[in-house]
């Protein structure tokens, strides 16, 4: 297959990709005391929705766990399958995670909206992971499963 075949950047690509996703591994994402910030209210949102969310704070080194759920500082460390990392990081900062991110091998990795980095998302496709950039998961799961 062609690597372009897994940057999904169409209505019906995203909305398969939201119905095969169970568990949600969100890197970026921020406790509780950020409640009206994007990483955590999407995380919360997508968890309500009836996804497992796996919290991996970059920061926070105190917090062991956010949403109710265990946090892990790597991704290397969280048990199981991943289908989706949804990334709370500056389009600057991704490329950090790269390698990190390709071992790891989830099914999909998802950029917030603001978020872009071509390089990695390339890097991404052509080791078979799904890309999504630039999109909110909340506004995406609402306008397209609700």
């Amino acid at each position: 297959m062609d690597w372009k075949g897994n940057i999904l950047t169409t209505d019906a690509e995203v909305a398969e990709l939201l119905r095969e996703t169970r568990r949600i591994a969100v890197l970026g994402i921020k406790p509780e005391d950020h409640a009206g910030q994007p990483a955590y209210y999407v995380p919360k949102y997508m968890q309500a929705a009836g996804y497992e969310i796996i919290p991996v704070p970059v920061y926070y080194p105190d917090v062991t766990e956010i949403l109710g759920e265990k946090v892990y500082r790597r991704l290397a460390d969280i048990p199981g399958d991943i289908d989706m990392l949804n990334i709370f990081r500056r389009s600057k900062d991704i490329f950090q995670h790269v390698e990190a991110i390709i071992e790891r091998k989830p099914k999909s990795v998802w950029l917030q909206l603001g978020i872009r980095d071509d390089d990695a998302a390339e890097r991404f496709a052509k080791a078979g992971i799904k890309v999504v950039q630039d999109l909110c998961l909340m506004v995406e799961h609402r306008a397209l499963l609700r």
